[in-house]
């Protein structure tokens, strides 16, 4: 019996900084660059490809949701999975990328419910901007993204990011690979296998709820 083909799986990489050579910029350039060269496709973006005014009930009520939420919202439904490298602000998560997340949670269906996301940090510091990556997974979190529980950051990004755009340190880089590989297995068996989740819960006695599971139909791809 001859097995289905399956079409490659899609990720959106996105920096949540908008400085020029951000260090968070190429460790997400380095984060597509590594699903690409393991078999998926990955489109890269930026926060300021997807430019919103400042969230204000206000402005939705007149205006409706702006272009910029649109056109992130359009991208998340178009991919399997979401992979963002986010710089810490203050031990939290930039405004910007918050502020975007709060347009693009406006619209319903809400295209951030069971989406697969993946959670990446650069910065000088010896944190690596990991706080702001625990900060960052309490709004998707509460939409319902399948968030990854390894995230990486990487510390000493000034010294450990070469000019080759690849990560300096040889066990950092081989932690790095492998955090995108082992999250692209979970993607792959998440789109494929959807079986997967709900034979583990029945497993444990328990039936899926939908309220309680966030289902939603999948009208998406």
């Amino acid at each position: 019996m001859s097995t289905p083909t399956r079409r490659p799986l899609s990720f959106l990489v996105v920096t949540g900084s908008r400085r020029t050579d951000s260090f968070n910029t190429r460790l997400a350039e380095l984060a597509a660059a590594t699903v690409r060269a393991n078999g998926a496709a990955a489109a890269f973006a930026s926060v300021k490809d997807f430019e919103v005014p400042d969230y204000d009930a206000d402005i939705e009520a007149a205006h409706g949701i702006p272009a910029g939420a649109e056109r992130f919202r359009e991208r998340l439904l178009e991919v399997d999975a979401l992979i963002i490298a986010s710089p810490e602000y203050n031990a939290s998560v930039p405004g910007v990328l918050k502020n975007l997340i709060d347009w693009t949670s406006r619209f319903r269906p809400q295209p951030f419910n069971e989406l697969q996301g993946l959670l990446l940090s650069a910065s000088p510091s010896m944190a690596g901007g990991n706080r702001g990556l625990w900060a960052l997974r309490v709004p998707l979190e509460h939409l319902g993204a399948r968030v990854y529980p390894d995230m990486f950051s990487l510390a000493a990004a000034h010294t450990q990011l070469d000019g080759g755009g690849r990560i300096a340190d040889e066990t950092l880089r081989e932690r790095f690979e492998a955090n995108i590989v082992n999250f692209m297995n979970l993607v792959e068996a998440a789109t494929h296998y959807p079986c997967v989740k709900k034979a583990w819960v029945e497993y444990l006695g328990e039936r899926p709820d939908p309220a309680l599971d966030r289902t939603q139909t999948q009208t998406q791809h």
